[in-house]
């Protein structure tokens, strides 16, 4: 998965996928609290869709207000929205505007990355079995550690060796962390993981 093109489609199938997922959920369970600390399912996946529901210069302004305060507005937002309709919210993931969307700066790649680690966030506390396709975790593993992503999530990786379980991918050398491919991005990116998905030493 090299290109654009190929980046797209992984992204828009991500997006579908987890409005299948969530399209099966009751409403008791949308009030699921979810990786993300302080955040119920609801206001992860009104955060991950903000571009489904305003516009660029929409956004701008509401950060504007904020001071250019990205955390602060991003609360606000996912805040606020998290009370929308769950048909709504689903409707936002399943988005032609979503499928096509790219972070400033980010491209499709940071796209796929916000879309995976988030329908993880959403799902893993349900307990829902959900795979992200072998290819797309690898890209988004090498993005979160030859790219430097983690270290946007204070995490720190260097001296550790981080090997997959369930395909052929592993990083660096030292203190090994094991896990499967959605486990240890999670982990990359400082989420507290249920007891027992993961082998080793934590980050």
């Amino acid at each position: 998965m090299t290109d654009d093109a190929d980046l797209q489609r992984a992204v828009a199938n991500e997006f579908s996928a987890l409005a299948d997922l969530l399209d099966g959920i009751s409403e008791a369970e949308w009030d699921t609290p979810s990786l993300c600390e302080g955040w119920r399912i609801r206001e992860v996946v009104a955060h991950l869709t903000m571009a489904a529901r305003y516009s660029g210069d929409e956004f701008m302004a509401r950060l504007r207000e904020c001071d250019f305060d990205f955390t602060r507005l991003s609360n606000e937002i996912a805040g606020h929205d998290a009370e929308l309709a769950t048909t709504e919210l689903v409707a936002n993931v399943r988005s032609d505007v979503m499928r096509h969307w790219t972070p400033p700066g980010g491209g499709y790649h940071g796209a796929l990355n916000h879309v995976v680690i988030h329908g993880l966030d959403a799902t893993v506390p349900l307990g829902v079995p959900r795979r992200v396709p072998e290819e797309t975790i690898r890209v988004v593993l090498n993005d979160l550690t030859a790219g430097g992503g983690h270290s946007n999530f204070g995490i720190d990786i260097e001296g550790r060796a981080l090997r997959a379980t369930d395909l052929d991918w592993s990083y660096g050398s030292g203190a090994e962390l094991r896990g499967a491919g959605e486990d240890l991005a999670l982990m990359i990116c400082g989420r507290r993981l249920p007891a027992g998905r993961v082998e080793g030493d934590p980050l």
